[in-house]
């Protein structure tokens, strides 16, 4: 049996599809962040054009890779409720500006439990009018934008 060598445009496409998945890899499996906090998909703000506009410039989190917690959040959300928390579902203000500005009653927050935690806790989604998602896991000093 006689192998011929693959033309070189099969080649490229190859090497291109191995390079993509070796960025992947090194981007989802660098270290830092605590217990079941959320990593960024690739370790820095996201600036691809594969990122919704309204996440352009944020770090991303697929939805898959959020914590236990903030994916049954994400589906209470999805189904209207009934939510474990009061204040669920309330007006989040964006004092700290750290999402793009909007009118007040725009974002909405929704508490993600922390396991162990004897209040709320630190983890929050926060959504918008137009359905974009955010996920904290520090009390809104940082976000990153739950690509859906």
């Amino acid at each position: 049996m006689v192998i011929r060598s693959a033309p070189r445009a099969a080649v490229g496409v190859l090497a291109a599809l191995l390079a993509c998945v070796l960025l992947l890899v090194s981007g989802c499996s660098g270290g830092g962040g605590g217990q079941g906090s959320a990593k960024p998909t690739h370790g820095a703000p996201s600036g691809s054009a594969t990122a919704p506009e309204w996440a352009r410039g944020m770090a991303t989190v697929p939805a898959g890779r959020l914590p236990a917690q903030a994916r049954e959040t994400l589906r209470l959300i999805d189904a209207k409720g009934p939510f474990p928390y009061p204040k669920d579902g309330t007006v989040f203000g964006n004092n700290e500006r750290l999402l793009p500005r909007q009118k007040r009653g725009y974002y909405h927050e929704y508490t993600v439990p922390t396991p162990g935690s004897k209040d709320r806790g630190a983890r929050r989604i926060v959504t918008g009018d137009s359905h974009e998602t955010y996920y904290t896991d520090d009390h809104y000093r940082t976000f990153k934008a739950v690509l859906r």
